[in-house]
């Protein structure tokens, strides 16, 4: 990274935190997005939980789910498959496509 874009990631880094809820609104996108990515999950933990009629057990598995959606997420945002993710959908937008050729 050189200094210009150094500087400018310290300055947005430096706003951003001032915004109320910061922190728990990043954390809550890095779960949505663990969430998103194994939605299906969910399916199969109910399916446990209605086949075993185990509370306990099911709530453990719900527990361990959430955390790894959260880890899930934020790996992913980390990795910035979430940048990829969002290119590979402008690269079908036509009006991406349009804009683009006018800048």
């Amino acid at each position: 990274m050189i200094r210009t874009e150094r500087t400018l990631a310290k300055k947005k880094r430096v706003l951003t935190k001032h915004y109320k809820g910061y922190k728990i609104l990043l954390a809550k996108a890095y779960f949505d997005q663990g969430f998103g990515l194994t939605g299906y999950v969910k399916y199969l933990i109910a399916l446990f939980g209605i086949s075993s009629l185990n509370v306990k057990s099911t709530l453990i598995i719900a527990f361990f789910y959430a955390i790894a959606c959260y880890i899930i997420g934020r790996l992913y945002w980390k990795y910035k498959l979430k940048e990829t993710e969002i290119e590979i959908q402008n690269s079908v937008n036509p009006f991406v496509e349009e804009m683009r050729e006018k800048i």
